[in-house]
C-alpha cells in the first residue's frame, strides 16, 4: 500500500493544508494528517482541537485519515512503516 504523510503544527488548518491533502490523496492509498505535538511551541489551539478541525474539514475523503506525534518525525514514520512526507512550499512573504 503506497502510503504517506503530511505533518506539521496545522496551527489553523488553512485552505492551503486542504489543497496539499486533497492532492496528495489522488496520488497515494492513504494520506496521513500527522498534528505534531510540541509542547516547546506556543499554540493558537490544543492538538485535540486541531485534529478535531481537521477531521471535520476532511470528512468525505475516504482515504486520508488524522493522527499526532511527537518527537522526531523520522521515529513516527518507521513506527508507521511510511516512506513517504508530503510537504508544502511557502513563500519568504508568508
Amino acid at each position: 500500500m503506497r502510503i504517506a504523510v503530511y505533518p506539521g503544527s496545522f496551527d489553523p488548518l488553512t485552505l492551503g493544508h486542504l489543497d496539499i491533502v486533497n492532492r496528495a490523496c489522488r496520488l497515494f492509498e492513504r494520506v496521513i494528517v500527522a498534528v505534531a505535538d510540541n509542547s516547546a511551541k506556543k499554540h493558537t489551539f490544543s492538538v485535540v482541537e486541531r485534529m478535531q478541525m481537521i477531521k471535520d474539514s476532511l470528512k468525505g475523503i475516504a482515504n486520508a485519515e488524522v493522527d499526532t506525534f511527537s518527537g522526531l518525525l523520522v521515529d513516527y514514520l518507521k513506527a508507521r512503516k511510511v516512506h513517504v512526507i508530503i510537504r508544502g512550499l511557502r513563500v519568504i512573504s508568508d
